[in-house]
């Protein structure tokens, strides 16, 4: 039997390696970062799931957005991906940013020192757990059932993950261009992979990103 992998995938972070920027709320997940900047390499994809019109590219681009998917049994997120409440829940009927069909299809682990009860939404049950990032991966893997385990971000929770020496493959989407200047950081520079990780550089041939590939050694 394959080993079960946690893999981050599809990531994206700015030049200067946030994946997100200051000043979260309901109306802005991703602080003063643009979503639609950052993930625009997506949205010209054929297999974007959003897309309205036919066309689209292929290519790598179009490969890592379809591999997305491929293989996951369970996700692991922080809070902030969850929703923009600090603290204390002060508000039980927000049930995530996406409405009754959230995209996962499987169990989601929402890392969080203030857990609640569970919530399922269609094929997706969120489960808010309280409990160091290798706890927290043995549960995902149990509910995988066999298949792979997806590190879905933001940036805080995948450096934990990545300091506890847990993750086992990562795409991360870089746009050189874009620069944040302060929010929730990855990395200073993706050479901090270099010492436990291979890692392959590919540039979108869109020319927006530029893909890190990187599993490990």
């Amino acid at each position: 039997m394959s080993p079960q992998l946690l893999r981050v995938q599809n990531f994206n972070v700015s030049g200067d390696g946030f994946g997100a920027g200051d000043d979260q709320t309901f109306e802005r997940p991703f602080g003063h970062a643009d979503p639609r900047v950052l993930m625009a390499w997506c949205g010209e994809t054929a297999s974007w799931l959003m897309r309205s019109e036919p066309g689209g590219s292929r290519g790598i681009d179009d490969y890592l957005v379809r591999d997305y998917a491929r293989n996951i049994g369970a996700e692991i997120m922080g809070r902030g991906k969850f929703g923009p409440q600090k603290g204390a829940w002060e508000d039980h009927e927000w049930q995530g940013w996406w409405g009754d069909e959230p995209p996962f299809h499987t169990p989601v682990f929402v890392m969080t020192h203030h857990t609640r009860p569970e919530i399922t939404l269609s094929d997706t049950t969120f489960h808010f757990v309280d409990d160091d990032p290798a706890t927290v991966l043995a549960q995902a893997r149990e509910a995988a059932q066999g298949k792979d385990v997806r590190l879905g971000g933001g940036a805080t929770t995948i450096r934990e993950f990545l300091d506890a020496d847990l993750v086992d493959t990562l795409h991360v989407a870089v746009s050189p261009g874009i620069k944040l200047g302060s929010g929730s950081r990855l990395w200073e520079s993706p050479d901090e992979l270099r010492d436990r990780f291979h890692v392959d550089v590919v540039p979108s041939p869109g020319g927006s990103v530029v893909h890190y590939l990187a599993w490990r050694k």
